[in-house]
């Protein structure tokens, strides 16, 4: 994820990276989930603990209907999150931990748009799109 405009207890949030690491052990709704957090390096300390709370549902917000599914918070991870975005190609790393890519699934009523759907109820965006990943490599908090 990164934030292109934000602020949460007067720490400005814009540019900041993150990746969040999620890990269920079966289906999702049954809960028991692991998450640990993957923080751009260059985030001061005020910011990486705002996004943390924001992230691990501590504080509210759209992450917050996550929170009964969560079982364990495995921790945060401070490395060069990049992120690289072409047509409908994206690509994210973080260090040694992540390397991955995938590639939006062509919509055939919209040329140069990806499958999607409106007005979701996901907390991170209300549209989501169809993408086919293309290489998902990690090894972090225990999740290989």
């Amino acid at each position: 994820m990164r934030i292109d405009k934000g602020a949460k207890d007067g720490f400005k949030l814009e540019g900041v990276s993150f990746i969040v690491m999620l890990h269920s052990p079966g289906v999702m709704v049954a809960g028991n989930m692991t998450v640990g957090l993957i923080i751009d390096e260059s985030a001061s300390d005020a910011q990486v603990e705002a996004i943390s709370a924001n992230a691990t549902c501590a504080a509210g917000g759209p992450m917050a209907s996550l929170a009964p599914l969560m079982g364990k918070i495995a921790g945060v991870e401070r490395r060069p999150v990049q992120f690289e975005m072409g047509g409908m190609k994206r690509t994210v790393r973080a260090g040694e931990l992540v390397d991955q890519a995938c590639e939006g699934v062509p919509s055939a009523s919209a040329p140069g748009q990806a499958v999607g759907m409106d007005n979701t109820a996901h907390p991170a965006n209300s549209r989501v799109n169809l993408a086919k990943a293309t290489r998902s490599v990690f090894n972090v908090f225990g999740m290989k």
